[in-house]
């Protein structure tokens, strides 16, 4: 589903990742742990195709993304979604518009079936109209979670996603993300410096060490 070979970035001439080599199948969940600095969320980015890679290649369901450092697909023709910490949530748009950002080509009536559909399995359904400063901080990042599975991606990208919450809600919500993840049988890889929650959430994870990802389980 997912291969990445020896993948590289720098940035200021300073490398940040080297070699860094992951294969995933079809609806698995991957965790990336690290030290802060490490070039986890890095890693994210370049796979998402925001930032330029040094060297390396990245094949996603059988489509080349990047080949030697060279982008080959745009970030928005990727087919990646991505949830990162801060919600990201545009804040002068409703619940529903925020879903809808990514599905804009579709029909009305497609367009509204789907935010129904992904308002009911994140479990808001009925504040489709509500803005975001009027929700919780987990409903604000259930609401990014339907945003990014809104255009059905082949990967979800999720950048340390729990942790502006408290420790009981960010249980909950790794919970229930993971639920909705293999339900929908979305792949996905899941930036975090908690090891516990790596090992609840995925079913294998990694950590950067010395630039370096090495497999944990």
């Amino acid at each position: 589903m997912l291969t990445i070979r020896n993948l590289s970035i720098k940035y200021n001439k300073k490398t940040i990742l080297q070699g860094f080599n992951l294969e995933l199948a079809h609806g698995e969940i991957f965790a990336l742990l690290g030290d802060s600095g490490s070039g986890k969320s890095s890693a994210l980015r370049f796979i998402a195709g925001l930032d330029e890679v040094h060297s390396g290649s990245i094949v996603l369901n059988g489509k080349s993304l990047s080949n030697n450092g060279q982008h080959q697909v745009s970030a928005e023709n990727r087919d990646v979604g991505m949830v990162f910490q801060d919600y990201a949530l545009f804040p002068h748009m409703s619940v529903e518009k925020n879903i809808a950002f990514g599905i804009h080509h579709l029909s009305k009536n497609k367009k509204n079936a789907r935010i129904k559909e992904l308002l009911l399995l994140v479990d808001l359904s009925g504040v489709e109209k509500k803005y975001p400063h009027q929700l919780s901080g987990g409903e604000q990042q259930r609401v990014a979670l339907a945003r990014a599975l809104a255009p059905n991606p082949k990967l979800l990208l999720l950048d340390e996603p729990f942790s502006n919450l408290d420790q009981k809600h960010r249980e909950n919500l790794a919970n229930q993300v993971k639920d909705i993840l293999k339900k929908t049988s979305t792949t996905a890889i899941l930036v975090t410096h908690d090891e516990a929650e790596a090992n609840k959430f995925s079913d294998r994870y990694g950590i950067i060490e010395q630039q370096q990802l090495k497999d944990k389980k």
